[in-house]
Formats: C-alpha cells, structure tokens, sequence
C-alpha cells in the first residue's frame, strides 16, 4: 500500500502554485525529501496533502482511499503535518503537550496506555529528561525536537514535516533526522519532508523529488537526482555530486561565473 499523488493543482486565492503535479507511489516505511529553491511548491505540496488546503484539481490516495472522502479526524489520525512555526502552549510541560498532541484525535479521556505511549515516544527521542520541564524553559532545538514528539506520537501513516530542520544547529538536525529515519523503519510510516540542505536530504531520505516553478523537474534515488544539470539549473547554481570517505553523497556548489553559461 501507499500514498499518491495525482495531478494536484493547488494555490492561494486563485492563484495556483502547484501545477498538475503527480509523483510515482510512495511506500510505506520510505522517507522521501522535497527539495527545490524558495517559492516552488514544497510547502504548498504538504499543506495539499494533509488537508489544509484544497485543490482545485488532483486527488491524494493513500492505501487506496481518495483523503478529500474521509472525514477530517478521520484524516488527521491518518496524516500528521508539522509545519515550519510551530506553537504550543507554553504553560504546559514537555509530557503534557506530547499527551495533548495524542488526544487531539481521539477522545479526551486519558488512559494508562496512552500515558505510557507518551513516556516510549519521548524516551525514543532522548527527551524523557525534559518531560517535566514547561515548554517555554526549552531552547529552540529542545521545542523543534518536542514538536516531531508530537507528530510522531499519534502513530500516523503519513508524517509530514515542513522544514524540520530550519534554524537548528547541526547536533539537532542530524538528532531529528535520524529519530525520523528510524521511526520510518521501525513503524513503517510514509515520512515526506521539506529540506533544504541537500547534503542531510542525501544522507537520510531514500527519495528526492525537485520541485521547480510548481512542477516536479526531478524524481528518484538521491545519486540520479542530485545530478550537475538538475541542480545547476533548478538551483542556478555550479555544482559538483561527490562521495565522502564513508560513501555519503555529497554536493559540492558554487554560484556561477557569471561569463560562462550553465
């Protein structure tokens, strides 16, 4: 089973940002990267998926079953999406807001089990430490990694998370990726995120779709897709795929001189 995408063309106020875009099944237990410069789509493609929007054409079908049919909570215990701002009340603790994060959809009535989902969730995260801790005492690493506890708690199919890693320092943008490489193998979600580092999207996600003007320009295993002339042109920049010592892909780009053509 798996999630597709079909023909979506989606926007704000009558105007589109997503053009017809569809992009082959993606498979439970896979985590794949949208990647693109600014303005082309990445965010616009989730907020599609996870309901926050609605299309003007195209459908999304996960397992078989077209989203835009099934009611709305129904949707969210299905699909999580974490956008780039997140907010939480800070009057809670870390404990309570992961717990807060789980009853939203289902009943409010707190059970035995769904306490000590809290605890696994924050233990696997390396957050139980914090668990009492109140929200506003944490730094904006700790809150970004409380917010993928949050996401991840519910259990979801689909996890979507909207540029997961922004203004975090590298100890706490590799720590969420790799929390979020492992859940999608051992929990089996279908985890799609908005990146634009190029080197952590190659390291962790086993797919990488382009998006350029609105359109997917490119589709695929990270080694075809970080191709020179698909990043040189989408990105206007120069730029080299290399591997490291330990066989990571790396990419290797400058701006261009500006007397020779790309």
């Amino acid at each position: 089973m798996s999630l597709e995408i079909r023909g979506i063309t989606a926007g704000y106020r009558g105007h589109a940002v997503l053009h017809r875009v569809s992009a082959a099944a993606l498979a439970h237990g896979s985590f794949t990267a949208l990647i693109g410069p600014n303005a082309s789509g990445k965010s616009t493609l989730l907020k599609a998926i996870a309901g926050l929007i609605q299309p003007s054409a195209g459908s999304v079908i996960l397992d078989g079953s077209d989203l835009a049919e099934i009611g709305r909570r129904q949707r969210a215990q299905r699909v999580a999406y974490m956008p780039q701002a997140y907010g939480c009340n800070a009057l809670l603790t870390v404990f309570e807001s992961v717990l807060l994060a789980l009853k939203q959809t289902g009943g409010w009535r707190v059970r035995g089990e769904n306490l000590d989902r809290v605890a696994k969730t924050l233990a696997r995260l390396d957050l139980a430490h914090l668990a009492d801790r109140g929200i506003a005492e944490l730094s904006g690493g700790q809150a970004q990694m409380v917010a993928v506890a949050q996401t991840l708690v519910r259990g979801p199919k689909v996890i979507l998370l909207d540029e997961p890693t922004s203004a975090l320092d590298l100890h706490h943008q590799l720590s969420i990726l790799t929390s979020v490489r492992a859940e999608a193998v051992a929990a089996a979600p279908i985890v799609v995120a908005a990146l634009h580092d190029l080197n952590l999207a190659a390291k962790f996600c086993d797919r990488l779709i382009v998006l350029g003007g609105g359109r997917i320009v490119a589709d695929g295993a990270p080694e075809d897709v970080l191709a020179r002339d698909i990043i040189g042109e989408t990105y206007r920049v120069r730029a080299d795929l290399e591997r490291t010592r330990r066989g990571t892909l790396y990419v290797d780009a400058r701006l261009p001189d500006p007397h020779v053509s790309l």
